[in-house]
Formats: structure tokens, sequence, C-alpha cells
């Protein structure tokens, strides 16, 4: 049995702009809206990532931490993740994406969206454009009454990204030999992604991504 796969990267693939800061903005501004005076914070953190003085993945549970806090009960959280969710897909989602999206899931492609962006606001935009999965950065309490601003494990990114795409095939007993992929993505940080797929699009694709594809003779698709 071959297991048809279609994995889709979501920030500035499926989606126009990121999506990390506009949840933290969301969320601050219908919990705490005196956190926004703490958003200068935010860029400053992004200045010690930039200056490697801080992780990847400690950058986004400190920002976490500032502008929607340490410790937040799931249950008051979970409606202003909804609507974030609902805003995203409102507004933020490209059309021919979506096409490609329905595309796929007509081709009978098991559409699994494989992103760095937390399954909090992930999984509820994710059954809104009909995934069938998810794979993401999970918190460390991800199952439990309050969100922490903790990630356990991995950040789903790069190489981390194509491990954890892995485990969940894994998970599922899909065999990689069993298994046609096509892979989506507008950032070079997943060309490991890209490169485990038996078909890859450079989607929207910035510079670096760009002249990879070109390289390697991947597909090239830009989405309105």
């Amino acid at each position: 049995m071959t297991h048809r796969l279609a994995i889709y990267d979501m920030d500035r693939t499926v989606t126009f702009t990121g999506t990390y800061t506009g949840f933290l903005i969301h969320v601050a501004k219908g919990m705490a809206p005196w956190r926004l005076a703490l958003f200068p914070g935010v860029i400053l953190l992004m200045l010690a990532y930039v200056l490697k003085l801080i992780s990847r993945q400690r950058l986004k549970e400190l920002n976490q931490a500032l502008m929607i806090g340490f410790n937040v009960e799931r249950a008051r959280l979970m409606p202003h993740v909804e609507s974030y969710a609902a805003k995203v897909v409102a507004g933020n989602v490209r059309s021919g994406a979506l096409a490609q999206i329905a595309q796929d899931r007509a081709n009978g492609y098991r559409l699994v969206l494989a992103t760095a962006s937390y399954r909090l606001y992930v999984e509820p935009i994710a059954r809104r454009l009909g995934f069938d999965a998810v794979i993401a950065t999970d918190h460390l309490s991800q199952d439990l009454r309050y969100v922490r601003a903790r990630i356990a494990g991995e950040n789903c990114y790069d190489t981390g990204k194509l491990r954890m795409i892995k485990a969940w095939m894994a998970a599922e007993a899909i065999d990689r030999t069993q298994a046609h992929i096509r892979a989506y993505s507008d950032h070079v940080s997943d060309a490991p992604m890209l490169e485990f797929a038996d078909i890859p699009f450079a989607s929207n694709p910035h510079k670096p991504l760009a002249r990879l594809a070109a390289k390697r003779g991947w597909a090239r698709v830009d989405w309105a």
C-alpha cells in the first residue's frame, strides 16, 4: 500500500505572513492589554537571537512568557487561540495554497501541516483548512490544565522538523519506501524536508530557497 502524503509548511507558505508575533499580540490584547507595553522586550529578545545570545527555542519561550505569561490556564486561553485561528484563516491564507490543498485532497493525499509554530494555535488553523494531521512545536504542558511557556522536545524547525516528520511517520506505521510525498515550503530552513520528499516545491520562496531550488531542479510555485 502506498501512502500519499502532502506536507505543507505554514508561515509564508500557506499564509501570507508569519503567525507567531500576531498570535502573541492577539492574545495579549484579549487577555491582558497591559502586556502590549512589554512588546519592546520582544524586539530586544529578537536582537539577542540575531546576535546568537539565545537559541531560537529560548526566544519563543521568553516571548510567550513576556506577552502571554509563563503559566496560563488553558480554559482561559483557548477562546483567544480559537479567535486568532479564525482571524488567520479569514485574512492571512493564500488562495493559491487553498487551491493546491483542495487538489491534493482530491488526488487522495493525506494533508499534513508541519510547522515551527505552536501546536496550540496551529491545530485550530489546520482544522479550519481541512488538514488531516499536524506536526508542530509542542508545549511542555500540551495536555495539562495550564499552558507553560516551555517547549517540549524540539522546536519543529530545519533538521528538527524532518526528525519530527520521520517520528510521526513511524508512529503512523508509514514506511518511507511505501510513501509518496509532496512537500511545500517558502524557506531554505526546510531544505531537509524538501530533500526528503519525492516531489518538492519551493512555494513563494525567499531568495536563498529560490537559488537552491534552481540548483536542485525543484519546481517553484508562486501562490497569490
